[in-house]
């Protein structure tokens, strides 16, 4: 009577929530299509609370014995099938494959998997849901999902009709389908397969590990132990590249156990959702009241940022100009699928190597994406064997699409060989990454290749200070410009910003760092600065946070100005022999400038004085790169005063108030519409 009621309320079920009539669509599929299968596979979406709703044993079967969940729904379906004449080559029940699709699983701890935690539960053949990130899958293979065997003795019974079908069920290999070894029940004959009723679906390996997992990626810890391992998941079927390396999804399936050349814990993925961020309701109390002190200017808010961010590294109003780079890189980096154009990646040039990765180490822990990248490891994607003798290709993920919609600190460029650096220039250039597979290699007939963007900002330094470096420094033929010999030109060209930090630059005060660095050694946990207790790190992660998933536009006034400064700056930077030096992604570049000053303001509307800012910036690389022009910018002119106080800010807002009046002079002199870029054009 308990499965009568089963069946009723599966019945019930399949008409309320309209899979009856999905079914009836698939039946008249495989009913039209004149082929007679091993099996027939129907996938039936099961809202787990809605069923026990309905009939409490039935919706406890699904939750915490599915197998037999799906006897009750094959049971109702193959009694449609026959009653209604849905499918005329059908003959037995054991030919109908039902996969019940969970919409979703109970909140409750107990149909939770914690990937951190051991042991793993893998006996229970129960649905779990865990949550991770991709960091390897494989390329797409077959698996048999249902074959037909027939009893070798003619004379059996047996050996002929559809009695002995082997479905695949969660966590079986491909040798539990289909092996040469099974006898007939009826006169322990060999049984032999019939091939041409073999049925045969799509499957990928993925590997996925918890986002905790992530802390051991990062180059500043907290010094807390924990434990992680990577996951297996098996996708099937409909499931097949539904999932990206890199990003984070949830899952609902069931852990098994599966023995190979090594015993490992896998799921059997029954369904996938990508997994969205929360968007932070809004910035600390401190920030906020900031902001409205300072609602009167434009720069003042991102000034004082800059000059008291990281004030745990480095003490306030020292390497403030990268300091606000850092933020303005950050504020670009996305919990959601990014926009490509949005990376900004910086190159530092700098004689104090320690403090410069202290810094950015610092930064790129206010990020959920942000990642130190081991030396020991790659940057891109790396092909390997699959464990589990599949015969298909394991993509790892590298570093860089790890930090997907984050930032990728690589280190010191001096570290990479000629071909990384090759490699990094063209991901940097193109923004995505294509990985080919050789098939003889793999035992593959054709060659295959993917490409995956490469969604994440670049962060790296070289140390100018070596002797070596030192040594080989050649005298600069254009003022302003620096000696990057050592460093590939198209690679160089690549980086949005180049920034200076030197003994020689305005933003390396050599005295404030060394008394830092002495009351650091004094007391490591202290606050030293008024400034690091007014805005703690916290407040800055709950800032950047907010800032990073606003929604800006440009005013018309801003789109007039970065569009004239991006051609008046090209002509003036092209010559006859060598082209322009400014390619077309520099427009991209300068509007992520832009919109990354006026999120950092907390603001929706892109002004023109956050493009002032964006060209002041982008000026002093070109210049450092190519040396200074026509629109001669100081090295120091996006901070040309060490800001103590109220006066300090007012003296920056004057300066950068003059400076915006000569950008709009090189725009009416040398932009589009006037007489010199008329003739040339």
């Amino acid at each position: 009577m308990s499965n009568l009621q089963m069946k009723e309320a599966a019945l019930i079920y399949l008409d309320r929530s309209g899979g009856l009539q999905k079914f009836l669509d698939d039946c008249k599929y495989y009913n039209d299509s004149k082929q007679s299968y091993a099996v027939y596979r129907f996938s039936i979406l099961i809202n787990p609370s809605d069923v026990a709703e309905l009939d409490a044993e039935l919706g406890n079967h699904i939750l915490h014995q599915p197998l037999k969940a799906a006897q009750v729904f094959q049971s109702v379906c193959f009694i449609a099938v026959k009653t209604l004449s849905l499918i005329g080559q059908l003959q037995t029940e054991t030919q109908i494959n039902i996969v019940l699709k969970l919409t979703h699983l109970p909140p409750l701890p107990s149909y939770s998997l914690d990937l951190c935690e051991f042991p793993l539960d893998y006996t229970s053949q129960r649905f779990y849901m865990m949550q991770g990130i991709v960091i390897a899958m494989t390329t797409v293979t077959k698996y048999t999902q249902g074959a037909r065997f027939l009893c070798s003795d003619e004379a059996c019974p047996l050996s002929k009709g559809f009695q002995y079908i082997r479905v695949h069920v969660p966590g079986a290999t491909e040798s539990a389908t289909v092996r040469n070894d099974f006898l007939c029940n009826l006169c322990s004959s060999p049984l032999q397969e019939d091939r041409k009723f073999r049925v045969l679906g799509d499957k990928q390996i993925v590997e996925i590990i918890t986002t905790k997992a992530l802390h051991a990626f990062r180059g500043y810890s907290d010094n807390q132990p924990f434990r992680f391992q990577s996951l297996t998941i098996f996708l099937r079927d409909e499931s097949v590249n539904k999932m990206n390396i890199g990003n984070e999804y949830k899952i609902i399936g069931i852990p098994t156990c599966v023995k190979t050349s090594q015993t490992a814990v896998c799921i059997e993925a029954n369904s996938i959702a990508f997994c969205n961020p929360k968007v932070p309701s809004g910035i600390s109390d401190s920030f906020r009241c900031l902001l409205s002190l300072t609602s009167s200017s434009c720069w003042k808010f991102t000034a004082i940022l800059a000059n008291s961010f990281a004030s745990q590294i480095v003490p306030p109003g020292t390497y403030n100009l990268l300091k606000l780079c850092l933020l303005m890189s950050l504020v670009q980096t996305s919990d959601r699928n990014k926009k490509l154009e949005d990376c900004l990646d910086i190159l530092i040039i700098t004689s104090d190597t320690l403090l410069v990765d202290r810094l950015l180490n610092f930064s790129i822990n206010l990020v959920p994406r942000g990642i130190h990248h081991p030396v020991s490891t790659e940057i891109f994607p790396t092909l390997s064997r699959n464990k589990y003798g599949t015969g298909a290709v394991s993509i790892q993920a590298g570093t860089a699409l790890l930090a997907k919609g984050g930032i990728c600190f690589i280190g010191d460029l001096a570290s990479y060989k000629k071909d990384k650096l090759e490699q990094l220039q063209s991901v940097v250039e193109s923004r995505s990454i294509t990985v080919y597979i050789p098939g003889k290699k793999f035992g593959d007939d054709i060659d295959q290749q993917m490409t995956f963007p490469v969604q994440c900002s670049f962060w790296s330094f070289v140390d100018m200070d070596s002797s070596s470096r030192r040594n080989m420094q050649k005298t600069n033929a254009l003022i302003g410009q620096m000696d990057c010999s050592l460093i590939p030109a198209n690679l160089l060209e690549a980086f949005v910003l180049l920034i200076n930090c030197n003994e020689s630059s305005p933003c390396h005060p050599l005295l404030p760092t060394v008394h830092h660095t002495l009351k650091k050694a004094i007391d490591p946990e202290g606050l030293l600065y008024i400034a690091s207790k007014q805005f703690t790190t916290e407040d800055f992660e709950k800032l950047l946070a907010f800032a990073k998933n606003l929604n800006v536009e440009f005013s018309l006034e801003a789109e007039r100005m970065i569009h004239g400064y991006y051609l008046a700056s090209r002509r003036i930077r092209t010559d006859s022999i060598c082209g322009s030096k400014l390619s077309s992604s520099a427009l991209k570049y300068l509007v992520s400038l832009s919109e990354a000053h006026a999120r950092l303001n907390l603001r929706k509307k892109v002004l023109k004085e956050d493009v002032l800012i964006a060209a002041l910036l982008f000026e002093t690389s070109l210049t450092l790169k190519y040396g200074a022009t026509v629109f001669c910018v100081a090295p120091n002119a996006v901070f040309p005063f060490e800001l103590y106080n109220e006066e300090n800010l007012e003296q920056r807002d004057m300066y950068l108030t003059q400076c915006q009046q000569q950008l709009q002079q090189f725009i009416a002199t040398y932009g589009p519409g006037t007489p010199v870029f008329a003739s040339d054009e």
